[in-house]
């Protein structure tokens, strides 16, 4: 049961992906979270962020900003990036995900999710048939209610890495 939470590949930062293998495995869209994925919650796009988003444009990758922000958090978030984006996106349901990738002019096979969130990033991701690709989240002070879902994660995350250890063993 806790399987439909786990995501493909658990990595520290959306900064050490190798897009250059995903692109060689065939993905051409990329759809973000922003919060604690890309930037601190609620900091505008970076240095950092604005890089990634021009290599990923020089790789020829299409991306999407999806979040259950409002338009004005995501919408100047993306216009920075350079990138399409989907605001109120009401993760986990799988509309925003669909929507997002119908943007991009992708499909579930060449697209792949990365965020910071196992019930809401992850979840509705892997609901809609993603590749998924969970961070760690870059600020760890976080509000309330993220705090007692973090605390969640938790036990969700010792699973995962349970279940990785006996399948690579």
């Amino acid at each position: 049961m806790l399987q439909m939470f786990y995501p493909d590949l658990y990595l520290d930062s959306a900064y050490e992906i190798h897009y250059e293998e995903l692109r060689a495995r065939g993905v051409r869209g990329l759809l973000f979270d922003i919060d604690n994925t890309l930037v601190m919650h609620g900091a505008p796009a970076d240095d950092k962020a604005v890089e990634l988003f021009a290599k990923l444009k020089e790789l020829g990758m299409e991306t999407c900003l999806i979040s259950n922000n409002k338009e004005p958090r995501v919408r100047p978030f993306a216009e920075a990036v350079g990138s399409r984006f989907i605001q109120d996106a009401h993760k986990p349901s799988v509309k925003g995900y669909q929507r997002a990738m119908q943007l991009m002019g992708t499909d579930e096979k060449s697209t792949v999710f990365i965020g910071d969130q196992l019930f809401t990033d992850i979840y509705g991701a892997k609901r809609a048939g993603l590749y998924c690709i969970l961070t760690k989240p870059i600020d760890p002070r976080e509000e309330i209610q993220i705090v007692l879902k973090r605390y969640l994660e938790k036990i969700v995350l010792c699973s995962y890495k349970k279940a990785c250890k006996r399948k690579n063993s």
